[in-house]
This record gives structure tokens, sequence and C-alpha cells, in this order.
């Protein structure tokens, strides 16, 4: 299955990037904050840069969380969330004290390094990530491979059977998630080069 791509433009998103990189996929995606655009996509993408209580609030505005639990939950149609986006659907965040889409367990906390000279955060920089299970979206993706991070929050505590990809920075946290339908990466695949054009491939095949 492809489909029309939609990524919701919703003025937090690393858009241009994650657009071009598409391109070099022989996709090109529809960028829309329409929710009916929204509820009836093929699949989804959900960039985010940026602080998540600003986030929700934009969603909110755009009247976009009907649109998204129609299009995500009701008819289950596949979701990509990058960064910030991947955040969003959690619970809740530390970052405002911020209620999320509560599409997965856990919640949103800062990066708390305890070797701060070391480990600086935010955590900027390429890391490696560990494969915790079989999946479509890491096809032809090696174990262990770099992708690109930015970013001074994460998700935790997420159910052991939603967690894709795990890394390492003085802790291991979580650093991809999958439930279903729903598929989320902390690190930046449209900054990633090959490794990420891969995956967003493989993103457009689901």
């Amino acid at each position: 299955m492809t489909g029309q791509i939609l990524v919701v433009d919703y003025g937090m998103g690393n858009i241009n990037s994650v657009r071009k990189k598409l391109a070099q996929s022989n996709c090109t995606p529809l960028v829309s904050s329409d929710p009916k655009a929204v509820a009836s996509a093929d699949k989804l993408i959900l960039p985010g840069v940026g602080h998540f209580q600003q986030a929700m609030e934009n969603l909110g505005k755009l009247n976009l969380f009907e649109a998204l639990n129609e299009a995500v939950l009701a008819r289950k149609r596949p979701i990509l969330g990058i960064c910030l986006g991947m955040q969003l659907m959690a619970s809740h965040s530390e970052e405002g004290d911020a209620r999320g889409l509560g599409w997965v367990e856990g919640d949103v906390v800062k990066i708390r390094a305890k070797d701060p000279l070391k480990f600086k955060v935010p955590h900027v920089g390429w890391n490696q990530i560990a494969i915790s299970k079989e999946s479509a979206l890491m096809k032809g993706i090696p174990e262990l491979s770099e992708f690109y991070f930015v970013h001074g929050y994460y998700l935790k505590h997420a159910a052991a059977d939603e967690i894709l990809n795990e890394t390492e920075y003085e802790e291991k946290f979580t650093s991809a998630i999958e439930k279903d339908n729903i598929f989320g990466v902390q690190y930046h695949p449209e900054k990633s080069h090959d490794v990420g054009e891969t995956l967003l491939k493989n993103f457009v095949t689901i």
C-alpha cells in the first residue's frame, strides 16, 4: 500500500526537510492543516520541532484532534511521528505540564544527565539505535545504524511491546515506537542521510 501521504502542518514541523527527503523516494506528499484532509489521508507524517505545550495548543486551534483520532484510531491509517511528533503521541509531557494525544503509553520527561559535561542537554548529534523487534519500518536498516538526534526530552515508561528502537545516551532510552498502525521516531530520518531515506521509503510502502 502506498496511497497519498499527508504531512500535518501545525506550525511546528521541519516540513521542508521532510518533504525534500520524501521526494528522494519518488513521493510527493500533501502538506496540509485542513482537518478534512487529515481525517481522510491514506498515511500521515506528524513532524515536530519545538515546545510540547505549544504544539498541542496549535493542534487544538486548528481543530486537528478529532481529525487525527479519526484517521489514526478509527480508520487505522499508518502515521509516523518524528521527534516532537512522536512525543505528542504520549499521554503527558513535563514540558509545559501538558496532555498529549494519548495514543501510546508513557510520559515525556526531560533528559537529566548525571554527567552534564560529557552528556550535554539537549542531545544533539549522531547516535546508534538498537532494534528491539521486527518491523516493516526497519527493513534494510542494520542493527546499530546511526541516526541524527536533536532533543531535550524523551519518552519514558513506554510499554515494552511498543518499543521499536532504544539508544544509549548515558542511559538507555526509547528512540522509536510501534503500536499497530502508529510509528514514532525520536531521531530525524530527514536529516539522517541514506539510512533515514531507507526508513522513510519503508514507511511510504507500509
